[in-house]
């Protein structure tokens, strides 16, 4: 969560300290610039057909669903190892951006293994066993391209973007890490220091700080309350040994997706990814369900740190990314506070004074989800701010909200949207999350369900997910003079 007024709300996608998401190279930038637009599940609808189809050894199975908008269509082939490659034809750069999305985050670690996912994501453009450090880079960087990867507790993903000439040379460099990573034992330890700086930058941030200890509380005893980049204790004693059991472990055909947006040729692409991704033999390691967190328990924690604001995190559970009620949720929450017109914004910080900056989010995963109000304050107005972020939910359950409310929200969201997919990034970062933990025909869908919700609609989920006595509420507070 980023308390910054309400402009946008937080992202499914974030750095660690927010919806689940690190950026191994830019991982220090706060999670405010997350990877996608605004709106909580907004980021990833892509309106355009989606084609089901074979080609060479593929799977021959077609599908299609009615185009939106003009955008060419993504196409989704089947490898015979059963790795998915998505493809769109996109005009609108002169990059094309290639990613690997990998089933495995931090919900797939051990008590053991706590910060290895994101460990990873540093360690696999470092070198493979045929291209030594710092090959990686100049292979990318050196025809203008740019590289980069992110952790989540559902995925970890890597990205390269580069001339559409050089796509064939991105796959088979994407395929390489993929299975030949070096995780050079000299590297390794090199990189420990610079993961426990990330641990470090976390605890001096107090918003990163709040929203981490929110989710810690939120989804205690479940895999999505741990902490992403794991503990300094485990950083500290990693070995290669232990991290390449992981990686060879995890990083197997049955977790892989293939996701390729530009202007580019599909037949060309499938082509380069059955040669490599398509030589990848099934190892029959299948990936378990993720369990759904136990019974929510509200509680209050206050903590002293040095500062002259006071910062306040409250929280509430929410239905995992393809709950029915999502759309609505993700209108409501816009409402509340996911802009600069918002109820929160213009209730506790234009109109009273209350806070210096305030916002809501809701963050939406693939087991469990949760709705989070942040703000900042002068300390003392702490406890006023709780009492009227939860007058404002009061209000929103007993009389819902305005036709003119609702239609600024599906216009911000269809906005978020179009700013979203106008890159090839964007494109490519919606599809391979939808092949990773949601679908593709749900993404394609949604911008069509926002659009297809009611006050009534919006009014039922806050009385359905925010109840104003049960809630997680963080606050951090400067010590008290004397």
């Amino acid at each position: 969560m980023c308390p910054r007024g309400g402009d946008e709300p937080p992202r499914q996608f974030a750095q660690a300290d927010g919806d689940g998401l690190t950026d191994g190279i830019v991982a220090k930038e706060r999670r405010c610039d997350s990877l996608l637009a605004p709106m909580g599940r907004m980021a990833g609808c892509v309106l355009a057909l989606l084609v089901l189809c074979g080609a060479g050894g593929c799977s021959a199975t077609r599908a299609t669903a009615k185009a939106a908008a003009p955008a060419a269509s993504p196409t989704r082939y089947v490898l015979p190892n059963g790795i998915p490659v998505i493809v769109q034809e996109h005009r609108g750069s002169e990059l094309a951006a290639l990613h690997l999305w990998v089933r495995a985050g931090a919900r797939d670690e051990s008590a053991t293994e706590l910060g290895l996912a994101h460990y990873l994501e540093h360690m696999l453009f470092r070198g493979t066993t045929s291209r030594p450090t710092g090959f990686v880079e100049r292979e990318v960087e050196g025809v203008g391209g740019a590289m980069n990867a992110g952790t989540s507790w559902d995925f970890t993903y890597y990205y390269v973007t580069l001339p559409p000439s050089r796509v064939s040379q991105g796959l088979e460099l994407l395929a390489d890490i993929a299975t030949n990573a070096a995780l050079d034992a000299e590297v390794l330890d090199k990189e420990k220091a610079v993961v426990l700086e990330e641990m470090r930058q976390g605890q001096d941030s107090p918003r990163r700080l709040v929203t981490r200890t929110i989710y810690s509380q939120l989804f205690e005893g479940h895999a999505y309350g741990r902490e992403i980049l794991g503990t300094p204790d485990i950083i500290r004693g990693l070995t290669r040994d232990t991290l390449l059991s992981f990686y060879r472990h995890r990083y197997v055909p049955e977790a892989f997706s293939v996701v390729v947006v530009g202007p580019v040729d599909a037949e060309t692409v499938v082509s380069t990814a059955r040669a490599t991704f398509g030589r990848l033999p099934r190892t029959g390691t299948g990936r378990l369900p993720l369990a759904a967190p136990a019974q929510f328990r509200p509680r209050r924690t206050e903590l002293v740190r040095q500062g002259a604001h006071a910062y306040l995190g409250m929280a509430w559970p929410a239905p995992r990314l393809d709950h029915a009620d999502t759309p609505a949720l993700d209108l409501l929450v816009s409402i509340l506070g996911g802009r600069r017109s918002s109820r929160l914004v213009q209730a506790l910080r234009e109109e009273r004074g209350t806070v210096v900056a305030i916002d809501a989010g809701l963050s939406t995963l693939g087991a469990a989800g949760a709705v989070l109000v942040s703000a900042q304050m002068d300390p003392v107005n702490i406890h006023a701010a709780e009492e009227q972020i939860v007058a404002e939910i009061r209000r929103v359950r007993d009389r819902g909200v305005t036709p003119a409310e609702l239609r600024r929200a599906v216009i911000t969201a269809e906005a978020a949207h179009e700013f979203q997919t106008e890159t090839a990034h964007g494109r490519a970062l919606a599809l391979g999350r939808a092949e990773t933990i949601w679908t593709i025909e749900d993404e394609l869908a949604y911008v069509r369900r926002i659009r297809s919700v009611s006050a009534e609609q919006v009014q039922a989920v806050a009385r359905r997910y925010l109840d104003p006595e049960q809630y997680i509420f963080l606050a951090l507070v400067p010590p008290r003079n004397g």
